[in-house]
């Protein structure tokens, strides 16, 4: 691994060259048959043998991988185990490892969220932020990405609905601007900052936007109003985000598309394996087999929809 380059800029040239999924490990217990959870100790365990056994499958089709924390804290101190061996395991394997933990705090607070997941046993690539305290909950990761060449992606635009009752609240200052353009503004100044700051304006930025691909009305405008900026897109597949909508927002610096539940969960829609799904024999092969085919698939999706949208 290069720790030479930033975080961000691996993450770029990985879905430049294996393509832009990233497999989201938001792997919870009732994701897995019962048949497979009987056979270990506890539901930590069986999470994390099925982690091990994706991250090995599936590496060759995704760029990323995607660890949502709030999974393994539910199961207390047995799932931050496995969440932390699962985050180790993908790193081992020379992969960028986003760790979904969407922090957002003030002064000391920040800096030890930062110092939890940049250092020690959670220490992981790139994290994802929430701004809505302010820019400078920002900053102790911003120092993580100067000095130790980690990486964030701040909450621009997310996949729910709900989303309409802040990011899309306009600005008392007028001008049509919203909530949302002064956060994508400000990490775009960041942005340049750490550019100018490492010596270099070109390539993306270690700060990345969250855009979601749930919204087809102004992807075009978002993609090309932050150009320079890299972006996690989540929404595809089972939240019912379209792979053009996805297409659109990896243009320019590009971006790395998360699918969890469609690979994850493959196994319960996979005609070929209803057999041993009814008779409850589905194997932890089975089960992986058919989420690297899902995330096969869904890569080709991706990628098709990338080239139609180039014509």
């Amino acid at each position: 691994m290069n720790t030479n380059v930033h975080a961000m800029a691996r993450l770029q040239a990985a879905a430049r060259e294996r393509g832009p999924l990233c497999v989201g490990l938001d792997t919870d217990p009732s994701y897995l048959p019962p048949e497979i959870l009987r056979m270990y100790d506890t539901p930590a365990e069986a999470v994390l043998a099925y982690n091990r056994a994706l991250i090995r499958e599936t590496a060759p089709s995704t760029a990323c991988f995607k660890v949502q924390i709030a999974y393994y804290e539910a199961m207390g101190l047995a799932g931050l185990r496995a969440y932390a061996e699962t985050v180790k395991e993908v790193r081992a394997a020379g992969i960028v490892a986003i760790s979904d933990v969407k922090r957002g705090d003030i002064a000391d607070t920040a800096k030890a969220y930062a110092r939890a997941h940049f250092e020690g046993d959670f220490e992981t690539d790139i994290v994802t932020l929430n701004p809505y305290m302010g820019f400078d909950t920002l900053e102790p990761f911003v120092e993580y990405a100067e000095k130790k060449g980690k990486g964030a992606f701040v909450l621009l635009r997310t996949s729910n609905p709900g989303m309409r009752d802040i990011e899309w609240l306009e600005l008392a200052s007028g001008g049509g601007r919203r909530v949302l353009d002064a956060v994508g503004d400000g990490l775009a100044a960041i942005g340049k900052r750490l550019r100018q700051g490492s010596g270099s304006s070109a390539g993306c930025s270690p700060f990345g936007a969250v855009v979601g691909c749930t919204e087809e009305t102004e992807a075009r405008a978002l993609r090309d109003r932050y150009p320079d900026t890299f972006f996690l897109i989540p929404g595809y597949g089972a939240q019912g985000g379209a792979a053009r909508v996805a297409a659109t927002l990896l243009d320019r610096a590009g971006g790395t598309v998360n699918s969890s539940r469609g690979i994850l969960t493959a196994w319960k829609k996979d005609e070929t394996l209803d057999i041993r799904a009814r008779s409850g024999s589905l194997t932890l092969d089975d089960i992986v087999a058919s989420a690297a085919r899902a995330a096969f698939a869904a890569k080709a999706e991706l990628l098709a929809a990338k080239k139609a949208l180039h014509g």
